[in-house]
């Protein structure tokens, strides 16, 4: 078969060589015209005057656009309809489009957007959670509440108690390729849009939306991405549709792209979180009773924040068993960037936050952490009986559980005891740089919360020559879906990957397409192409005869054996259909949000990670020494390309959790809007030691050939690093160091320092 073998990326060597195309890559016809933003220059607060004369006499400048210029909606918001492309007279952030500049090039547009003179009624900004708590400026009328059990009794009657709270700072995405589109105007007034997006069926939505046509008369075309990682699963609408606009407008192609701090400072990051805990637990750390409460900083719209912000709601267990908890969700509206999908969505937020109750608790018993992680496990399928199954907060049933098996193979094959003694002897002896170790594990939920969304199309074609053309509802943006998705229709076709080719997802041939997002891609593309192929597969069959295997290049029957060529030339010459359309759609998944009850995921993919780590307590400065990590797959589609995907993830969410600091100012400015600033992870900073293994095991869910998604759980499998970093800093004092994050080396030092004195 050609699947669970490790083969490379398709666009591995155009990746290398810089010969890959992305959206700004491509031709464009002479006169294309160039747009870009004029900005807000203030958080909060109405436009009192705008003059924009200068910036129509400026070189270059065919045309400027404002909200009234606009033909139909003023709207690019995913959700509620609450984010106008450009203001209207309110001003909610900092960087808000007010304008659209059209002109000859990228740099005449971006010159001209700045020449705007715009005053304005000022008022004060909401920047924070507490300043939105007290002014209860939220997206919803009141908190979120999800709950299981009697958690006032059990944290009563709980022999011991601890609370707390953490603030876990955003991220920005940094996809290496910036947000770009072009659209080019058609016959008739279709439009063609070219967009780097995870969502092509939400821009050929929003694009039709904006210039009043159907559907049908837009066309979205995404061949691949440099980079995603959920900021390209809404934010890319702005530009999608601006470029449409003034393409109908003008009526010639419009291009635009941002560069990287106009990127920082108009698109959304991930969630900014305060978690605040009560907890009761016995003499071992077994968990009496958990009570959350969650803030999350939306920023300006809603976007996906009622989705991410249940997601962290639904992770708060991670990989264990509470009996008695209860999260409150506070979704918090603030005059900054409307924040949005981030790998993980969510999820790993509440993951952090009972990671840290677990390490809170172990440091009050004097216990190691792994003692308290592991006696408060979901039980294994093994070691469940009877009717009464294992159930998280939410009510659904956990009886796939293979946490504690991978917690004893990884602890032996990391050598965990023998270097958590090596660590204490270390610290003993050495008063500045000291040492510390962690394993976190992860329980994550695999679907769409929204449930509508778990479902794919697939086209496919096979040609007279025996080659085959595919097309399917994901999106490529270096993750490998392609490669893997060809490699299951080779698998069903019984022929080599290299006999088939994908081309750009386009919403002309697979209509309807969900995100590729929630780490779904190849479990519904997957899923929708083999239905497509063995639908082909059944025509073939039916037409020769008698029961009929594909393999090795060949198609054998009963009585005769024909190469796989020469029985898609029989069939064509017979006049058999050779192209069909696939779909699938998630079983078994039911979510009521509102009520908190159901089963939101389909199944949940496992991992664990051990860090250690060194800091010198005299500038707090830090270095990851080595990660052990083993995450559970499934039966791998293709083993080298998931093992690239949780490398990339442990060092993107120890990034997250250590350099990664988003700071704005009392005006509501971002001053980390550049790579000068915004600290993400280089190469040099990945562990010198980093073994990474797959767990030995199939899917027990009837996913595609029984693997499992492997995109964002690896993420929060860097929380290790960060709980190596409290332990090595609860090594310098007595009390707990509450390492708040990101663990950046000035919060490491205060954090040494406090606990010191």
């Amino acid at each position: 078969m050609s699947v669970h073998t490790s083969r490379p990326h398709d666009s591995g060597t155009l990746h290398v060589t810089g010969a890959a195309r992305y959206t700004d890559d491509i031709l464009t016809p002479a006169n294309t015209l160039h747009l870009a933003f004029g900005l807000s220059a203030i958080a909060k607060g109405r436009i009192d005057k705008i003059d924009l004369g200068a910036v129509e006499g400026a070189e270059g400048v065919a045309a400027v656009l404002t909200a009234r210029d606009l033909p139909f909606e003023n709207d690019v918001s995913p959700s509620i309809h609450d984010e106008p492309l450009l203001s209207t007279g309110a001003i909610h952030y900092l960087g808000q489009p007010i304008f659209i500049v059209v002109a000859t090039s990228h740099l005449a547009a971006r010159k001209a957007a700045r020449l705007g003179e715009i005053t304005y009624k000022e008022e004060t900004p909401i920047l924070t959670i507490d300043e939105a708590m007290a002014a209860d400026s939220r997206f919803e009328d009141g908190p979120r509440i999800y709950a299981k059990g009697d958690i006032e009794a059990a944290l009563n009657d709980a022999p011991h108690r601890l609370s707390g709270s953490m603030e876990i700072g955003g991220q920005e995405h940094f996809y290496l390729e910036g947000h770009a589109a072009l659209a080019l105007p058609q016959d008739g007034g279709e439009m063609v849009v070219h967009a780097s997006t995870q969502h092509p069926t939400e821009i050929q939505h929003k694009v039709a939306d904006a210039l009043g046509t159907p559907m049908n008369a837009v066309r979205v075309e995404v061949r691949r991405m440099g980079g995603g990682f959920g900021g390209k699963e809404s934010q890319g609408n702005a530009l999608c549709v601006a470029c449409a606009v003034a393409a109908k407008l003008t009526g010639w192609p419009c291009k635009m792209r941002y560069d990287r701090d106009d990127d920082m400072i108009i698109t959304g990051k991930r969630h900014d979180f305060r978690i605040d805990y009560d907890v009761g637990f016995d003499e071992t750390g077994k968990l009496v009773g958990v009570d959350f409460i969650q803030y999350a900083k939306c920023g300006w719209a809603q976007d996906l924040s009622l989705p991410v912000a249940d997601r962290a709601m639904l992770h708060s267990d991670n990989a264990y068993l509470l009996d008695h908890a209860r999260i409150t969700s506070h979704r918090l509206k603030t005059n900054t960037q409307s924040n949005t999908a981030f790998r993980g969505f969510g999820g790993p937020q509440g993951v952090l936050g009972i990671e840290r109750v677990m390490d809170h608790v172990a440091h009050h018993l004097g216990l190691d952490p792994l003692k308290v992680r592991r006696v408060n496990f979901y039980p294994s399928a093994a070691r469940i009986s009877g009717n009464t199954k294992p159930t998280t907060p939410y009510g659904m049933e956990v009886t796939d559980s293979i946490l504690t098996e991978m917690a004893d193979a990884l602890e032996t094959s990391s050598d965990y005891h023998a270097r958590r003694a090596a660590v204490t002897e270390w610290n003993a002896q050495n008063p500045i740089l000291k040492k510390g170790i962690a394993l976190t594990p992860v329980k994550f939920g695999i679907s769409f919360t929204l449930t509508h969304l778990n479902q794919a199309g697939a086209l496919v074609h096979v040609y007279q020559d025996g080659s085959i053309h595919l097309n399917h509802g994901g999106t490529e943006m270096g993750q490998g879906l392609f490669t893997k998705v060809a490699q299951v229709a080779a698998s069903v076709f019984g022929v080599s990957p290299d006999t088939v080719q994908i081309t750009a997802t386009d919403t002309g041939k697979v209509p309807n397409t969900s995100a590729t997002a929630a780490s779904s891609g190849t479990d519904l593309n997957g899923m929708a192409v083999k239905a497509a192929c063995e639908t082909i597969c059944d025509r073939i069959a039916a037409h020769l005869g008698g029961e009929v295997t594909f393999a090795n290049g060949k198609v054998i029957t009963p009585t005769r054996e024909l190469t796989f060529v020469e029985a898609v030339k029989d069939a064509y010459e017979n006049r058999i259909s050779l192209s069909a359309t696939g779909f699938y759609a998630t079983p078994d998944v039911a979510w009521d949000r509102i009520k908190g009850q159901g089963r939101p995921f389909f199944y949940f993919a496992y991992g664990m990670a051990v860090t250690e780590v060194v800091i010198d307590t005299l500038t707090g400065e830090n270095r990851i020494l080595r990660a052990d990590i083993l995450h559970d797959c499934g039966a791998s589609l293709n083993p080298d390309l998931d093992i690239g995907q949780i490398e990339g993830g442990y060092v993107q969410g120890a990034g997250w959790l250590t350099t990664e600091e988003l700071v704005w100012d009392s005006k509501g400015a971002l001053k980390t809007h550049a790579p000068a600033t915004y600290k993400i992870p280089c190469a040099s900073d990945r562990p010198d030691i980093f073994n990474v293994s797959l767990w030995d095991g199939e899917n027990p869910a009837q996913t595609i050939y029984r693997s499992k998604a492997v995109g964002e759980p690896p993420l929060m499998l860097g929380i290790s690093a960060l709980m190596a970093l409290s332990d090595a800093i609860a090594s310098c004092g007595y009390t707990y160091p509450a390492l708040d994050a990101p663990a950046t080396a000035e919060r490491v030092l205060a954090a040494v320092t406090k606990i010191k004195t």
